[in-house]
């Protein structure tokens, strides 16, 4: 860990914190979801770079070191698009692997639509594709208390949350999404009422895990975390007909709540993403949770550089 350099990096008027580690035109780029940040990454960096390649993993605009946007409630899931390809330009790479977790998969996926020729490779964890906009999660068909409705709605969350320090809502959270049922909380009740004090921490998940999350979300808060992606998932992004020809595999764990999302997995072991990511390849692991990148990160370290080493020129 202490091999990571760190750096910010002025990409569209802001700075953003990036971690990085290897060197070589190889590169790769990772994309965190919530409650995540760049050390999320942390167990992929250094196989990557081991392996050879530039491994990059940041911190998106409002989260954790990187500056807030001025107006963060009119951010939207084009703006990390934008973002990750003015990185790329502001670092002088061309062309990267993409490898997103949780909401950094679709972005991972829309840069791939949107800007081919930057794309050298797709890796997601956790969420298929998806585009943003009215359909995207069919909240309707979940109970009131579905978690990323409850986050929607403005003020609750912040509410919830509010209750609490920062360290204990990234606990809470970290340990109730990495189980097997999706977040649903009672009539009148809240997401964090879900939490069982005396739960322990995941056997992957340190103290020192916690305490640097949690020092990175004391910096940034939850404001445009909750912008994006929860507020801004059913914003249209104006795409239609998207396809991804980049190279792409889909690493799902069997226990990721996530495939209990009404229509997900049918779409995920039906075959019907690869009408949109046409070289798909999925990976499954049936002892896999929502986190499974850091629950298990040997066999999802093997996986991506598998891939890497198929698809790089």
């Amino acid at each position: 860990m202490e091999k990571i350099q760190h750096s910010h990096v002025e990409v569209r008027g802001l700075k953003l914190h990036v971690a990085e580690i290897g060197s070589g035109d190889k590169v790769v780029l990772f994309l965190h979801g919530f409650p995540e940040i760049w050390y999320t990454w942390r167990h992929q960096l250094i196989a990557v770079a081991n392996a050879g390649y530039r491994a990059i993993a940041f911190d998106f605009r409002g989260y954790g070191l990187s500056d807030q946007p001025s107006e963060p409630e009119k951010a939207n899931f084009n703006d990390l698009v934008d973002e990750v390809v003015s990185l790329l330009d502001s670092l002088g790479i061309s062309k990267a692997f993409l490898i997103g977790k949780d909401f950094g998969a679709i972005p991972a996926y829309l840069v791939a639509v949107v800007h081919p020729e930057r794309v050298s490779g797709v890796i997601t964890l956790g969420v298929p594709f998806m585009l943003p906009g009215p359909s995207a999660v069919q909240n309707h068909l979940l109970p009131e208390g579905f978690y990323i409705s409850r986050w929607q709605e403005p003020g609750r969350a912040e509410a919830d949350f509010g209750r609490y320090d920062v360290k204990t809502v990234i606990r809470n959270i970290y340990t109730l999404f990495s189980g097997s049922e999706v977040p649903v909380a009672a009539e009148n009740k809240e997401i964090m009422d879900l939490f069982d004090p005396s739960t322990p921490l995941p056997p992957w998940f340190s103290q020192e895990d916690l305490s640097v999350y949690a020092s990175l979300y004391e910096k940034s808060g939850f404001r445009f975390a909750l912008q994006v992606p929860y507020r801004t998932l059913t914003v249209d992004c104006g795409i239609t007909e998207p396809k991804v020809k980049a190279p792409s595999l889909l690493i799902m764990g069997e226990k990721d709540y996530v495939l209990k999302f009404p229509g997900i997995e049918d779409y995920v072991r039906s075959g019907a993403m690869k009408h949109v990511v046409t070289d798909l390849d999925i990976k499954f692991m049936p002892e896999g949770n929502h986190f499974v990148h850091e629950q298990l990160p040997e066999q999802v370290n093997e996986f991506i550089i598998t891939f890497l080493a198929k698809h790089s020129t």
